[in-house]
């Protein structure tokens, strides 16, 4: 299995910025029908199979099952000694947020429903491995008690609190507006919007001058599908608030970003976030040709919860397989 190793990927592109010739870069331009890195050619390409679970959805039942970085992803250290808190850890970006984060040397927390502890189980089992503490914090998010109480029980579990990473989304592919139930407008907005006003606001009196925050919005912030009005409308949303915090924050040394992903391959898709007919092409319309895999995001929320990146704070950062993103 090929290891993804960040550090090694950063080396070869600063050496190409500054002239130098790594081994790598001497073997000449790749073909155009080649995939980017040798990671990605092992990525399932289009078309996908059909297949519908019941909301939430189980990524072990997935086929193809997501790459959340399980055997790929090694660390190096960049994170150690931090403690970090992430919503929607058991599958999906969350996850590989989740594995990447461990084996950078954080302990982590993770906050999900108790219908994917499945998933979630999974987590624990790689994190503890690692040698990092682990806390699983069942609920739903749109249970204001719940919600405000996650900061305080990673705290209890963990020790501290040094990185947040609002993740966790709901979304139903709804065709037309007549069809958009009052219910599911309601479940959008807690899950996507309330839930990430409700646990940044009760993180802050943890967090430290060097923390960070990392919300998940989207490439729906730009373009916006025709089903997914609700959802759409929430992901715009979390970039004003990822933009107003930063500002906010600033002078306490807390830092506030955003990653806007395109396509990826997670439970989302396959619980009605994509109609059923057009799961076999997800993602196929992007300049890559596929959909993403958790994994290929880990590397942005492991920066972003780099002491390191000091001088970003604000910033959106895409993962969008060459679609528009939302502006910086």
């Amino acid at each position: 299995m090929t290891e993804f190793s960040p550090t090694r990927r950063a080396f070869v592109a600063a050496a190409a910025a500054t002239g130098a010739t790594p081994a790598l870069a001497q073997r000449g331009s790749a073909a155009p029908d080649q995939p980017m890195t040798r990671q990605a050619a092992r990525f399932r390409e289009p078309p996908y199979p059909e297949q519908r679970q019941p909301w939430p959805g189980i990524a072990q039942q997935m086929n193809p099952r997501p790459d959340h970085g399980e055997e790929s992803y090694r660390g190096t250290g960049r994170l150690r000694g931090k403690r970090a808190l992430i919503t929607g850890g058991d599958s999906g970006i969350g996850r590989a947020a989740a594995i990447a984060f461990a084996r950078e040397g954080a302990d982590v927390a993770i906050a999900y429903l108790p219908a994917e502890e499945p998933d979630a189980q999974d987590v624990a089992r790689i994190v503890q491995q690692e040698g990092r503490r682990f806390a699983a914090l069942p609920g739903d998010l749109r249970d204001k008690n719940y919600t405000t109480g996650l900061a305080d029980a990673a705290v209890r579990q963990l020790g501290g609190l040094d990185i947040l990473v609002n993740n966790a989304a709901y979304q139903q592919w709804v065709p037309e507006l007549e069809q958009l139930s009052d219910e599911q407008f309601d479940q959008t907005m807690k899950t996507n919007l309330y839930a990430m006003f409700w646990l940044t606001k009760a993180a802050l009196p943890h967090l430290q001058p060097g923390s960070a925050v990392i919300n998940t919005s989207s490439e729906v912030a730009a373009t916006v599908p025709e089903g997914l009005i609700d959802y759409s409308m929430t992901k715009a949303g979390i970039l004003m608030f990822t933009k107003a915090m930063a500002k906010q924050l600033a002078a306490r040394g807390i830092r506030v970003n955003a990653v806007a992903p395109g396509p990826i391959w997670t439970p989302l898709q396959v619980t009605g976030g994509q109609p059923t007919d057009r799961l076999p092409q997800f993602g196929a319309n992007t300049p890559v040709g596929r959909a993403g895999q958790p994994v290929e995001l880990a590397p942005l929320y492991v920066a972003l919860a780099d002491p390191a990146f000091s001088y970003s704070t604000g910033q959106v950062f895409g993962a969008t397989g060459g679609d528009p993103q939302p502006g910086a």
